[in-house]
């Protein structure tokens, strides 16, 4: 059955690029993704979060739009061991989508040579979508680079989008009048009860730091979350969040939306 399951995600996959190659595009988004890294608390490898790709991207293509995927760092990307759904803990077993990726050449294909943020032009790019994971948070806050690069993208006015640990970034960046970008919006990320049920699954402490613990710390902003790991997104005039791993898809879909309305 799970070889009939995964022989049927690779042919639908196909078809629909195949489909999407043939029709008019509707314009590219970039999708912005963690270099491997390794955890200082835990010392396990981490990357990126393979939902948080592997659904926006699915609803970005069906939508007609081209994709680009890229890292701050260039290179080879890699999936969070529990976001990958032949990993033996079974935690993200079910995630069909992710597990017809691992199994397609064309798409792994697509994070096995990623391209530098640094030697991207913004301006081919209608919006851009920050994945989360586990790297982000020691990769993505505090990389001025990448920092600069959503902010100046932001201040376009065009849909920019992150979502569960790549909010990270929102806890110091900055609009050039000296405000926190998130000042007076309202806007989310992985939740403290989440990272508390994460810490406890795996029986140890598992971030250096929790952003809604942060992001409460700060002044005239607005976190918001949901019950843990209920799918959740805002979008706040063209600044897009999600939760969570659950909320990549309801992210996307604003993005398609903002991006419907332009």
């Amino acid at each position: 059955m799970r070889t009939f399951i995964v022989a049927f995600l690779i042919s639908l996959t196909t078809f629909l690029a195949e489909a999407q190659h043939g029709g008019a595009s509707n314009g590219k988004i970039l999708m912005i993704a963690a270099n491997p890294s390794v955890s200082e608390t835990t010392g396990w490898p981490i990357g990126c979060w393979a939902a948080e790709l592997t659904h926006p991207y699915w609803e970005f293509t069906h939508a007609g739009y081209e994709v680009e995927i890229v890292s701050p760092d260039g290179g080879k990307l890699e999936f969070d061991g529990y976001s990958n759904p032949t990993d033996p803990s079974g935690y993200s077993a079910d995630d069909l989508l992710s597990l017809g990726w691992l199994n397609s050449i064309k798409h792994m294909e697509m994070i096995a040579s990623t391209r530098k943020l640094a030697d991207v032009n913004p301006a081919e790019y209608k919006a851009i979508f920050l994945v989360g994971g586990q790297s982000p948070m020691y990769t993505f806050r505090g990389n001025k680079q990448l920092m600069d690069f959503v902010v100046n993208f932001y201040l376009t006015g065009k849909p920019t989008a992150l979502v569960c640990h790549s909010t990270c970034i929102l806890l110091d960046a900055k609009l050039p009048n000296g405000k926190y970008l998130v000042e007076g919006k309202k806007w989310t990320g992985f939740a403290d009860a989440e990272e508390q049920f994460a810490d406890n699954f795996v029986g140890k402490r598992i971030q250096p730091f929790w952003i809604e613990e942060e992001a409460r710390k700060m002044k005239k902003t607005n976190f918001l979350v949901k019950p843990a790991f209920t799918p959740f997104a805002i979008a706040d005039g063209n600044l897009i969040t999600g939760q969570q791993q659950n909320s990549g898809t309801e992210a996307a879909r604003l993005v398609l939306k903002a991006l419907t309305k332009n």
